[in-house]
């Protein structure tokens, strides 16, 4: 590991990463905390998707879905504020630091000779820096390690125009879902696709199948917005917008997907419903019916993601899925602002090739790959769960 020394004037408590992951893959060297980079090891180790660094509390890893706290040691805040700021993001200069009350980033270390990158949020609570560190994969999952259906994956890249939207919880595998999705659109054709994320996650390489730009919020433009805006005019046949926020990006991404494009992005939202709801409560009261019409229009698909424990002690979490495909029958809900009626539309769908959640939970239970008590405890009607023939 290689450490610079910090600029004048400057506490080495407060030293941002000197390097990036190149588009070759390589790790350039970081100054980063040496009890940093040992949890981020440790993580790495033992396949961790998050770290939770919170004073008071030992470092605390999330492994397929559960805390796993690292020792009984607690943080100290002032241990931890050294740590966290040696992560500070290029964008922050230091007489930002007074005003600063959270900010992501992303970076790269060497694990075992290979690279392995992680996205920061670090914020402020009760006074104290705390930190979510998560692990994001160099390498892009297959469809089949997502557990990702392939025919609606191909679905879902061969529109020609329109917005889809993979909503879930925090944590739920969206980002992992659409880098998948990017690449395999690279390999349908030669396409200009373009990223707008807060941080970039997934490093797309450079190689055969058109080109990729990636933007990242706060570096390299101000906001998603913006980056819409603008990247309107770099000659995009695909964007993919991180993740819709405000009403602004919103708007952007309607017409962007009016205008030709196909939009990818991201929501936080439970289910279709609330991803649809959440959209059209972005806007005022007063232009909602003219929302609801764009959105008839411009919606293709809403996937709606969840990470179940797997049936097997120890194994990744499960991928469980809802799928809304807009036909004329949704199309005439969504004009209508009749959102309640989407489960029935998608019930009713089914040959359209759409899924109700509760329908992949008795899925996934046939499979074994999670238990029937998961099943009920996450489906929206329990009672609609039954057991598989023969025994568990």
């Amino acid at each position: 590991m290689i450490v610079d020394e910090p600029p004048a004037g400057r506490p080495a408590s407060r030293r941002r990463p000197t390097g990036r992951l190149p588009g070759n893959g390589r790790v350039q060297p970081l100054d980063i905390s040496s009890q940093l980079l040992e949890l981020l090891h440790v993580a790495a180790e033992r396949h961790a998707s998050d770290i939770h660094l919170v004073p008071g509390y030992p470092p605390t890893l999330r492994v397929h879905g559960r805390l796993e706290p690292l020792g009984e040691t607690p943080l100290s805040a002032d241990r931890l504020e050294q740590m966290l700021w040696s992560i500070l993001p290029e964008r922050l200069q230091p007489q930002d630091h007074d005003q600063v009350k959270s900010f992501d980033s992303a970076f790269s270390i060497e694990h075992h000779g290979t690279p392995c990158r992680f996205r920061a949020n670090v914020y402020l609570a009760e006074g104290n820096w705390c930190a979510c560190l998560r692990h994001v994969p160099i390498e892009i999952p297959s469809f089949e390690w997502l557990g990702f259906p392939l025919e609606l994956a191909e679905r879902l890249v061969s529109r020609a125009n329109g917005l889809v939207i993979i909503t879930g919880v925090t944590g739920s595998g969206k980002s992992a879902t659409l880098a998948a999705l990017i690449n395999f659109l690279r390999t349908k054709g030669s396409h200009h696709i373009l990223t707008v994320e807060e941080p970039i996650e997934y490093v797309h390489q450079r190689g055969a199948g058109g080109i990729v730009t990636q933007r990242e919020v706060g570096r390299d433009v101000p906001s998603f917005a913006d980056g819409l805006k603008y990247g309107l005019r770099q000659d995009p046949d695909v964007i993919l917008v991180g993740e819709i926020r405000d009403r602004e990006t919103a708007q952007m991404a309607l017409s962007a997907a009016e205008t030709g494009h196909l939009i990818f992005t991201t929501m936080h939202t439970r289910d279709t419903k609330g991803a649809l709801s959440r959209l059209v409560d972005l806007f005022p009261q007063e232009a909602q019916d003219d929302l609801r019409k764009q959105l008839s229009m411009s919606l293709r698909a809403v996937v709606t993601q969840h990470l179940l424990p797997s049936a097997v002690e120890g194994e990744k979490r499960t991928l469980a899925l809802e799928v809304l495909l807009v036909t004329p029958q949704v199309q005439a809900a969504i004009r209508a602002g009749k959102i309640e009626s989407l489960e029935s539309n998608i019930q009713t769908g089914k040959r359209d090739g759409m899924l109700t959640f509760d329908d992949d939970l008795q899925r996934l239970v046939k499979l074994r790959k999670i238990t029937p008590e998961t099943a009920r405890r996450f489906a929206k009607d329990p009672t609609t769960i039954k057991l598989p023939t023969g025994a568990w």
